[in-house]
C-alpha cells in the first residue's frame, strides 16, 4: 500500500489554485470598463465577485492568462493587474495592488437633490 507523506499533501495543496486566493469575496453585479492591450477603446464588462486581490468577470473577447489589464470599477477608478485564467466567458483577474472592496458598494451620490427654493416662489 502507498503512502503519502504529509509533506506531499501541503504541496499539492499549494500547487492548487484555489489554495492560492485569499480574501473574502463579495458576490455582486456590477458594469465596468475593461482595458485591454491592443485595443483602443475600453470594453464592457459584468463584475460578478471582488475581493481584495482580485476579480472575476463575464467577458467572452480572447484574452491571455498572464495579460496586463486595467478595469474601471465604480468607487474603485482604474485598477490594474493581470488575467489570471480565462474560461466559458469569464476572466479572472488579479490585481498587482490590494484594494477595498467595500469601496465599490458605497452609493456614488449623496442620494439628495440640491434644489433651490428660490427657483419656485411661493404663491
Amino acid at each position: 500500500m502507498d503512502r503519502l507523506s504529509y509533506d506531499s499533501l501541503v504541496s499539492a495543496a499549494s500547487d492548487d489554485t484555489s489554495a492560492q486566493r485569499s480574501g473574502a469575496r463579495d458576490s455582486l453585479l456590477l458594469a465596468a470598463a475593461l482595458r485591454l492591450t491592443g485595443l483602443a477603446e475600453p470594453v464592457q464588462v459584468r463584475v460578478r465577485n471582488l475581493s481584495s486581490g482580485g476579480l472575476m468577470a463575464e467577458y467572452a473577447g480572447l484574452v491571455n492568462v498572464g495579460d496586463v489589464v486595467e478595469i474601471e470599477v465604480r468607487g474603485l477608478g482604474w485598477v490594474r493587474g493581470r488575467i489570471a485564467w480565462a474560461t466559458d466567458g469569464r476572466i479572472g483577474m488579479a490585481f498587482d495592488k490590494a484594494i477595498d472592496p467595500k469601496a465599490a458598494r458605497k452609493p456614488v451620490g449623496t442620494g439628495r437633490k440640491n434644489v433651490s427654493t428660490t427657483a419656485f416662489p411661493r404663491r
